[in-house]
């Protein structure tokens, strides 16, 4: 039977050298030769089953301090590499493998500066975010990933881009759907590109939602997916070839600095299309003031979800026929952002949307309720915050539900030209005292506090303690 091999040349070193024995002295302890021992310690030899016994009775060698951390500093070291201030030094991952087998202590002080190195480049965002909301530009940047940068340009413009929603209004127009949108552009890809639209059950597609074949020019869609994300996703594979002028157009004016970040941005002006092209701006509009910006009145009069209609909410700022400047935040139940969004950007100094009291966390203990929420921030703000929770792509009997939740907010000053101001009226609520991220709040004794503030030193007293688990002075 062929022997186990394992190759551990710096792991052995370790152990020699934290005994205090030169490799003669080892050698003669294992009953091998020098020169074998030197091939072993550099990998040319491996540590073979006989070998690996030999220095456990000899030496009191415990066997899975050769198995060692190399696989978790390894994986750690890969999370350093991915930073984009790294990633284009190490042409693959067999060079971290290394590290983290012969210098495993090295390995680890690296992880440790980089972790240093992220929770001092969020202390100064956090800074940056206060100092811009006190009126003070900074040039405080880091590097970024190409999403991260798609994410901070579009957060921070209006949710706006006039010529895809003149051209989404001009071809739903010719389009003409009536009451059947999804029916209509499977007629227009058939007759104009030649493309068909099928649905494909979850074990021919397990792992997509959306697949377009160009050889066989058959768009298949996940039977995952709701009716109303299957026509998103035939809405984004029109646009994609009827405002195609448009989106590129628009791609330019926001000027990326990577392609990766122009495809990313790509897709994202896409979907925005999507979104005008089912809810054509004009229409939306006088309904969406008609009925109050009522949200579910919304999804059913123009078929399509909660969360599709209340994203709609956020780009109604067309030049003389603007709507409220709705805001809309989605995460997890893990406080992972998805998407931000806003009418008029999404306001990350004066909302910030990071507090654990806001209602898009408590959203998940009673899945599929509108909770809606006066919000009073640390400088005398109002908002009024409509919360839900958003059902993802259906799962199997053995999955887990992808459910996150959806945030919608406007300031409190347009509360009443919704049927959600109305109803906090009614019920009389007390606003609830948030703050934008827990970083950059003063809030004394807040319960629900995660961080202690950066502007402030935390205030250890062995003789008092407060409610919050992060006293400062």
């Amino acid at each position: 039977m062929a022997e186990n091999k394992i190759f551990a040349g710096p792991k052995v070193r370790r152990i020699r050298n934290t005994l205090g024995l030169t490799q003669t002295a080892m050698a003669e302890g294992l009953s091998i030769s020098p020169s074998y021992l030197n091939l072993i310690e550099r990998n040319q030899r491996p540590l073979t089953v006989q070998l690996l016994l030999r220095l456990a009775s000899v030496y009191k060698v415990d066997l899975d301090d050769l198995q060692g951390e190399s696989a978790g500093n390894a994986r750690q070291l890969r999370e350093v590499f991915a930073d984009p201030l790294l990633s284009g030094e190490l042409p693959g991952d067999h060079e971290l493998v290394e590290i983290a087998d012969a210098a495993p202590n090295v390995a680890s002080g690296i992880v440790k500066l980089y972790r240093a190195y992220r929770e001092q480049a969020a202390r100064l965002t956090d800074l940056a975010d206060l100092l811009a909301r006190e009126g003070h530009a900074t040039t405080l940047a880091g590097t970024l990933l190409p999403m991260d940068e798609v994410r901070d340009k579009l957060e921070g413009r209006p949710n706006y881009f006039g010529a895809i929603e003149e051209a989404a209004e001009r071809f739903h127009a010719a389009l003409a759907p009536g009451d059947d949108l999804s029916n209509a552009l499977k007629g227009w890809l058939r007759k104009e590109h030649g493309v068909v639209v099928r649905a494909l059950p979850v074990h021919t597609m397990p792992n997509l939602r959306r697949r377009f074949d160009r050889h066989s020019m058959r768009l298949f869609l996940s039977e995952r997916l709701s009716p109303f994300d299957q026509l998103r996703e035939i809405a984004m594979e029109t646009v994609q070839l009827a405002l195609q002028d448009e989106i590129f157009a628009e791609l330019d004016l926001l000027a990326f600095s990577t392609a990766e970040a122009k495809r990313i941005a790509r897709f994202e002006l896409a979907r925005y299309a999507a979104h005008a092209l089912m809810m054509p701006y004009e229409a939306f509009h006088a309904t969406a003031q008609r009925v109050r910006y009522d949200v579910d009145v919304l999804r059913s009069r123009f078929g399509v979800s909660f969360e599709q209609a209340a994203n709609r909410l956020t780009m109604l700022q067309r030049p003389g026929k603007t709507g409220v400047p709705f805001f809309m935040l989605e995460i997890d139940n893990a406080g992972h952002r998805f998407r931000r969004a806003g009418a008029q950007g999404f306001p990350q100094a004066r909302f910030g949307g990071g507090c654990p009291k806001l209602g898009v966390h408590s959203a998940f203990s009673q899945p599929g309720q509108i909770l809606v929420d006066r919000v009073e921030m640390p400088d005398g703000g109002v908002f009024l915050t409509v919360s839900r929770t958003l059902e993802g792509p259906q799962g199997a009997f053995a999955e887990r539900v992808r459910r996150t939740a959806l945030l919608l907010g406007c300031d409190a000053a347009h509360a009443e030209e919704t049927v959600y101001g109305e109803a906090v009226r009614r019920d009389g609520a007390v606003a609830v005292a948030v703050g934008t991220a827990c970083r950059l709040c003063e809030r004394q004794g807040c319960l629900a506090r995660a961080e202690p503030p950066v502007t402030r030193p935390l205030g250890l007293d062995e003789m008092v303690a407060g409610l919050s688990l992060f006293d400062f002075q």
